[in-house]
Formats: structure tokens, C-alpha cells, sequence
């Protein structure tokens, strides 16, 4: 695609007036091709027919919940997914979150914070920056590799995909490894905005990305946390 707004989009609500509002702000925002669907079902055969660029998911769907869904779905592809909910429970938005989904955003919902968060997500996924590094693309880890183009951590035990925001996160870690990366650097990193509000989003986030590159994700060598300022990705060499 050439632009963020080539990006086909699935929006799976429930509730007609919730897609039609959300067909008009996404229109109005640029993005042309919107398709929708009313519950599971639908949106199993419109993902696995239209292949979309991205998805955005409510919790709560009369013939399952968007949890599950977004589960199978990852399955086929690993495009960027958003919840939209009226679920506002931390519980239910760190559930999201740590089954791999790269945003969640309660309703009521402001349109900009909407397109401005989508709009985010898309660019890192489709439209990566080019400054950094130049030579490789790759973070070596022990017998951990990822290859920052693919968004793919390979291990012993096999591949793993990164979701937008571990992308993010684990690509500022690396364009200073060696060095502490505040949590707000970070949180602008991944959601164009400071720490408050994301505390605890951030901290499932490294979670995650502790899941996927250490052997053991409840001693970690390589993600540490700085108590206090934030956190550093340390080198192999480090003693």
C-alpha cells in the first residue's frame, strides 16, 4: 500500500448503529475500504475472503466474545487488531492486551483518538521508519533472533510474531541498547503519548515481549527493568 489509507479495515460490532458510525468516521478520517461484520461468523469468513489489513473488534458479540476471536484470527495473520469495547474493566483491557491485541479503547470513544491510535498502529506496521539501524535488521539475543523487517522472533523452539506495539516497544529498546529507555520514551514510541494511562498497558506489553525473546520470562537477561525510570535492553556481553 502506499499510504495508511490503502489499508483494508474489518469492524465487527454487534450493533448497526456502532458500525455505521464507525464506517463514518473511518470514511471521513480517508480510509476507503471499510467492511463490516455483525458477529463471529461473519467476521471468520469476510478475514479469511477479503484478507484485511487490520481489525477492529468489540468484546462482546451475540455468537462469542472478541477475545476468542481475535485468537483465531491471529492464527491466519498477524495484522494489526484493536479493540473497541464497553468493557472498561482493567481485567478486560489487559486480557486484550495479553492476548496480543495492540490496542484497546473503551466506549464511549472520542473519533479523533480513534483514527489517531489506528492511524499510529498502521504507520509502524506498513509504513516503518527508515533511519534506523542501517546495516541489519536483526536483534541476536543468545539463541534468540528477530528480524525487525518480518516482525518474526525465531528461537529453538520455533517462530513467534511480534504484534505492532511489541514491535515498537522492542525497536526502541534496541536503537538504544545498552542505555535505559524511560517508560514515557517508550509509551511515545508505541502510542504517540506520554505514560499516563498506560501504566499498567506497558507493563504487559514488556510481559509479552519477555515471553517471546527470554528463555526464562520470570528471570530475565536481556528486557531488565530500571525501578524507577524504566527499563534497558541489555547486550550479550553484559556481565
Amino acid at each position: 500500500m502506499k499510504t495508511i489509507f490503502d489499508a483494508k479495515l474489518l469492524v465487527v460490532d454487534d450493533e448497526p448503529e456502532i458500525i455505521i458510525l464507525l464506517n463514518t468516521i473511518l470514511h471521513q478520517a480517508g480510509f476507503a475500504r471499510v467492511l463490516s461484520a455483525e458477529n463471529c461468523q461473519q467476521a471468520r469468513a469476510l478475514f479469511a475472503l477479503e484478507k484485511p489489513d487490520g481489525a477492529i473488534l468489540d468484546v462482546t458479540l451475540p455468537d462469542g466474545d472478541g477475545f476468542s476471536l481475535m485468537q483465531e484470527l491471529r492464527l491466519q495473520s498477524n495484522v494489526p487488531m484493536l479493540f473497541l469495547s464497553a468493557r472498561d474493566e482493567d481485567e478486560n483491557r489487559l486480557l486484550g492486551l495479553g492476548l496480543g491485541a495492540d490496542d484497546y479503547i473503551t466506549k464511549p470513544f472520542l473519533p479523533r483518538e480513534l483514527v489517531l491510535r489506528l492511524s499510529g498502529i498502521l504507520r509502524r506496521v506498513y509504513q516503518p521508519r527508515q533511519a534506523q539501524p542501517t546495516a541489519e535488521e536483526c536483534l541476536v539475543l543468545g539463541t534468540v533472533t528477530v528480524n525487525f523487517k518480518s516482525g518474526i522472533v525465531k528461537t529453538d523452539a520455533g517462530e513467534k510474531n511480534l504484534t505492532a506495539k511489541e514491535h515498537a516497544l522492542l525497536k526502541k529498546l534496541w536503537e538504544n541498547q545498552g542505555h535505559i529507555v524511560t517508560a514515557d520514551s517508550l509509551c511515545r514510541s508505541a502510542w504517540d503519548d506520554d505514560l499516563y494511562g498506560y501504566e499498567n498497558t506497558l507493563m504487559v506489553h514488556i510481559r509479552r515481549l519477555r515471553e517471546k525473546i527470554e528463555v526464562d520470562p520470570s528471570q530475565p537477561q536481556y528486557l531488565l527493568t530500571v525501578r524507577g525510570m524504566g527499563y534497558k535492553l541489555a547486550r550479550e556481553n553484559k556481565q
